[in-house]
């Protein structure tokens, strides 16, 4: 599929990660589809319009499973009816997202922009999607889609309310913000936690039969022995007590930049 803002790559058959490559995040966004609803796990920066890509992808009802509740992850959820969040993210997904002004998210939106945007984007009057959850996910959930399971694993830390996502048939884990490659995974806003963060990703490590995994920015899919990695990280980080109350951020960031 070509187009001229998104770029599609088939995981499988019935999975695709739809990614914007054009912006300096990175963003990736997943379909995941089942035989009677579909999964589309965030919705990216909002620049374009996503729901062009999962119309041609799909005829199937799509539920929106947001990983957290940032800007670069909720921009294309006003275009789809059933969103689900984790209920620690649902004020921010309501009221607007805490520790991030308006200003800031609007110059991060709009810096280092490589392919042409289209005239329904304006940086200067963009807004993050602000609305009410269909369902509130909690630790333990799982997600039916017709003879494909989803499980959801609370992991916060880069947000209060992040959630990961196992799809339980084919071992695929869905992280978010919570891992990913190349560049530091954030926990120094004022509405983030490092101890939570370094939490979750010891919880995450320690899930069986992951196959690969798919962060919600730069390289797609890493290989699971990168879980190994992080518990050895995530060893040092508390032994030497570089967690506690914060101080451990900039040792975390070093970490993360090397996975």
């Amino acid at each position: 599929m070509v187009d001229p803002w998104f770029t599609v790559q088939g995981l499988d058959s019935k999975t695709f990660a739809i990614s914007e490559y054009g912006h300096w995040e990175k963003v990736h966004s997943f379909l995941l589809l089942g035989e009677t609803r579909a999964a589309l796990i965030d919705t990216g920066l909002g620049i374009d319009s996503i729901k062009r890509i999962t119309d041609q992808l799909t005829d199937l009802p799509i539920i929106v499973l947001t990983t957290h509740v940032h800007a670069d992850h909720i921009g294309g959820h006003v275009d789809y009816e059933t969103i689900y969040v984790h209920g620690d993210d649902a004020n921010w997904l309501i009221n607007g997202i805490e520790g991030l002004p308006l200003e800031q998210i609007r110059k991060n939106m709009a810096r280092d922009i490589t392919l042409p945007i289209p005239d329904s984007f304006n940086p200067d009057t963009y807004k993050p999607y602000q609305g009410y959850p269909d369902r509130l996910l909690s630790d333990g959930d799982t997600i039916d889609l017709g003879n494909r399971s989803l499980s959801i694993y609370h992991t916060p830390g880069h947000s209060p309310g992040h959630i990961s996502i196992l799809d339980d048939k084919t071992g695929y884990l869905f992280t978010g913000d919570l891992l990913y490659s190349d560049t530091p995974v954030y926990a120094f806003y004022p509405s983030t936690s490092p101890e939570d963060l370094v939490n979750s990703l010891e919880k995450i490590a320690k899930i069986k039969a992951v196959s690969k995994i798919y962060g919600g920015h730069n390289q797609l899919g890493l290989e699971p022995k990168i879980l190994e990695e992080v518990l050895a990280a995530i060893q040092y980080l508390k032994e030497n007590h570089l967690v506690r109350h914060g101080t451990g951020i900039h040792a975390f960031k070093s970490f993360s930049v090397h996975f």
